[in-house]
């Protein structure tokens, strides 16, 4: 799960779509690919120290979640100053000595941008395609356009495109105000020929979810703004099992 430029809420989005793969009933895995500001953790309201069986790393576990992320392993404060050799090793030992167990997705939340982490994840695992969030606005469509030329050029099909903070519907008389622009999200995967997964609300709980750790998904499953999130969810797993049949390569235990 990715995009072109930080803000637009990839990790909020990231971790609510792999608990919505949860609830319907697949083996989800998620890991945080944000190496140098590690935040799956902080919204998923886990704190613990990390141990092995003896051979491998044990997975974290939240909300029907196996979770892996730097954050575990380095204090809330420690910067994490690494070239991208180092950065290669780490998501190297994310993948090959985490005790994964059966799992049917693992989702994999992505630094803003089109730097290392995309690189390596590209030779390290075969990826069945990437995930796009976007914001309504025009800055940030330029840079998912970016993000998604060099997923074609990775050889990693765009499953979708989920366009965040679509619109803010007022809670008292139910108006949609536009905040971020219109429709940006779907004319951009029209124009690119790629599906569009959903328009995800600008909901306060949201917010607060992901500061306290308790996800959206978790705290008000039968929201209008977590039924967004099960939708897209829905569609992106439509589009998974699309590209594997496309791709018998692509084994069914994918990575997004």
């Amino acid at each position: 799960v990715g995009g072109g430029k930080g803000g637009v809420g990839k990790t909020t989005v990231a971790v609510n779509l792999a608990i919505a793969l949860a609830k319907c009933g697949s083996k989800v895995g998620i890991v945080d690919g944000d190496i140098y500001g590690p935040n799956v953790p902080i919204m998923l309201g886990i704190k613990t120290q990390l141990t092995t069986d003896g051979e491998k790393i044990v997975p974290a576990e939240k909300f029907g979640l196996q979770v892996m992320s730097m954050g575990f392993l380095t204090g809330d404060d420690a910067p994490i100053i690494w070239r991208g050799p180092m950065l290669h090793g780490a998501l190297q030992q994310f993948f090959r000595e985490v005790r994964w167990i059966n799992l049917d997705y693992l989702v994999i939340d992505l630094p803003p941008g089109t730097g290392d982490v995309v690189l390596s994840l590209s030779q390290t695992v075969p990826v069945a395609g990437a995930i796009v969030v976007t914001t309504p606005q025009q800055v940030s469509l330029a840079d998912s356009r970016r993000a998604m030329a060099m997923y074609r050029k990775l050889n990693i099909p765009t499953l979708g495109i989920i366009e965040n903070m679509s619109y803010f519907a007022c809670p008292n008389c139910q108006h949609e105000a536009d905040i971020f622009g219109h429709g940006g999200g779907e004319a951009l995967a029209a124009e690119l020929k790629v599906p569009f997964l959903g328009r995800i609300p600008i909901y306060q709980p949201i917010r607060e979810g992901s500061d306290t750790g308790v996800p959206l998904m978790i705290d008000e499953p039968e929201s209008p703004a977590a039924r967004a999130f099960m939708s897209a969810a829905e569609r992106a797993a439509a589009q998974v099992s699309i590209a594997s049949y496309q791709r018998p390569s692509i084994p069914l235990t994918v990575v997004r």
